[in-house]
């Protein structure tokens, strides 16, 4: 039998005068009642309760037993009805994960909307480019982007992103325009070893898949910093989409080979499986599926 339901019945009891009246409140038999405060009697091995036909009179070790057990199950009342309340409304500090260029270029705006949101929810963003295990260094969730392992975590698909082979209109006047990926050999090409790709970069055309060797003189572990070299003219990126979105679009940049698919890559939000998730990470998920369904994603 459940102690505290022995307990929460005890005091019942005591505050109501009678199994009866007990009983009544509690939404059970005035046998189980009885029951259950004799479970409790023979689990504590004291007589909490004189027993008459007429009247109900508490003891002096019942007595000492209802003061502390009346004050632990408000206490353990208090409690559930705060972690109710937690998961009813966003509240709490949401520690986050992310890479850095994502990060930066989209996922601090993101945050910034939703603090306005849940104002009793505070945010620490940590921006780096590795794998941080969520569940070993306390992260409450991560935005992944790629190919995911297998494990535990559960991940909720954001948008995707494409990668795609970009140059600047002054660099492609000077080398001119390749028409077909084997085109690249004979140009400067900027590596992002990010990618995973690095010097084979991938690409498909009409279902098949195929992949070109590429060479250049500047190599780096950072998307931005490869589109800022190519937006300077210094070669042709293989980018993904998030971070060329806006040179795209003030023609700072122009897309490369788009008869041939270059690939494409998930954005993820990641998080620990928990029977019971928290509020702020809910409600983090739910605005990022929310805002990630408007363009550039």
């Amino acid at each position: 039998m459940d102690v505290l339901t022995q307990m929460r019945t005890y005091a019942t009891v005591v505050a109501t005068g009678s199994f009866t009246a007990a009983a009544e409140r509690l939404g059970i038999s005035k046998a189980l009642a009885s029951k259950y405060v004799g479970q409790l009697e023979e689990r504590l091995g004291v007589r909490l309760l004189h027993r008459t036909t007429r009247r109900l009179n508490v003891t002096e070790s019942g007595q000492a037993y209802y003061l502390r057990c009346r004050q632990l199950l408000e206490d353990f009342d208090e409690l559930e009805a705060a972690i109710t309340r937690q998961q009813q409304a966003p509240q709490g500090h949401l520690l986050v994960s992310a890479p850095t260029n994502f990060g930066e270029l989209h996922l601090t705006r993101l945050v910034a909307g939703y603090l306005e949101r849940h104002p009793g929810v505070s945010v620490e963003l940590v921006l780096a480019d590795r794998y941080v295990n969520l569940v070993e260094e306390g992260f409450d969730l991560a935005v992944r982007i790629g190919e995911l392992a297998d494990s535990s975590l559960i991940a909720r698909r954001l948008a995707p992103t494409r990668i795609t082979a970009v140059a600047s209109p002054d660099y492609l006047a000077a080398a001119g325009t390749p028409e077909h990926p084997r085109e690249l050999n004979g140009h400067s090409c900027i590596i992002d070893t990010n990618l995973g790709s690095g010097d084979l970069w991938p690409f498909q055309q009409h279902g098949r898949r195929f992949s070109v060797r590429v060479a250049g003189r500047f190599r780096v572990n950072n998307a931005l910093a490869a589109r800022d070299m190519a937006i300077d003219g210094q070669g042709i990126a293989l980018c993904p989409a998030f971070v060329t979105v806006d040179a795209l679009r003030d023609g700072r940049l122009q897309t490369l080979l788009t008869d041939f698919e270059q690939g494409e890559q998930g954005i993820y939000a990641v998080y620990p499986h928990h029977r019971h998730l928290a509020a702020k990470t809910r409600s983090f998920v739910e605005y990022l599926l929310e805002q990630f369904r408007q363009p550039p994603y």
